[in-house]
Formats: C-alpha cells, structure tokens, sequence
C-alpha cells in the first residue's frame, strides 16, 4: 500500500496546487473581473485591488505551473500580509477573524516553494525539454 501511495505523491503534489491555485484565483477574478459579483468591488490601485490582481495572475500561473516557486513565494507573503493586516485585528482566533482560509494559502504556497510544482506542470515540460 505504502509504494502505491508513494508512487502517486509527485502527480498528488500537481493536484494540490492546481485545486489551490483555481480555488485563490477565484478571488482574484471575483475582485477583478467582477465575477461572481463582488458586492463592494475594490479600485485597481488599492490594497485589496492589487491582492486581487496578485490572486487572479499568480493563481493562473500556479494552476498552469509555471514559474511555480518564485510566485509561490510571492503569493505566500501576500496571504501572510492579508491575514496580518486584515484578519489578526479582528482577533486573535482564525476561526473568528476568518483568516483560516489566508493561513492556509500561506502554507500551501510556502510548501510549493520548496516542493516545486509537481510533475504535471509547464514547469516540469520546460525541464524535461532542457529549457
């Protein structure tokens, strides 16, 4: 059981990213594009705009993974700031302040920057091709 279990952990780690990236991209194009409906949609040039073009971008480029670590990383430290600034004031509970959901990314993300992005991605074709 265990080497079955290990043998698909690589094509695991590809399916956890691309489930992160699409569900975080959501709020992006939920800030940005207006879809679904925001209910107070946020101007490009504020906070929330930006995170929202960061969230809608990055999360394209992890779901198709490419350039993996290095917008993991930035993503990472975005979600880390978006729980520090938005969410801890609220209280210090993540379940109360709902901030869980931006740990979590945090985490996820941070993860891939060490992990890579798995074997199914644009960034494991470039390597294969010896780009």
């Amino acid at each position: 059981m265990r080497a079955t279990l290990d043998h698909y952990a690589p094509v695991m780690l590809s399916v956890l990213r691309i489930m992160a990236a699409l569900i975080f991209m959501a709020h992006g194009t939920q800030k940005v594009l207006g879809f679904p409906p925001h209910p107070n949609p946020p101007g490009l040039t504020t906070l929330p705009g930006i995170a929202g073009i960061l969230e809608l971008v990055g999360g394209a480029l992890l779901a198709l993974g490419l350039l993996t670590r290095p917008v993991a990383f930035i993503l990472s430290g975005e979600m880390a700031f978006a729980y520090f600034i938005g969410h801890a004031p609220r209280g210090f509970f993540p379940t109360l302040n709902g901030g869980d959901a931006a740990i979590l990314y945090c985490f996820v993300f941070l993860y891939l920057v060490f992990a890579g992005p798995g074997p199914l991605s644009l960034d494991a074709a470039r390597h294969r091709a010896g780009a």
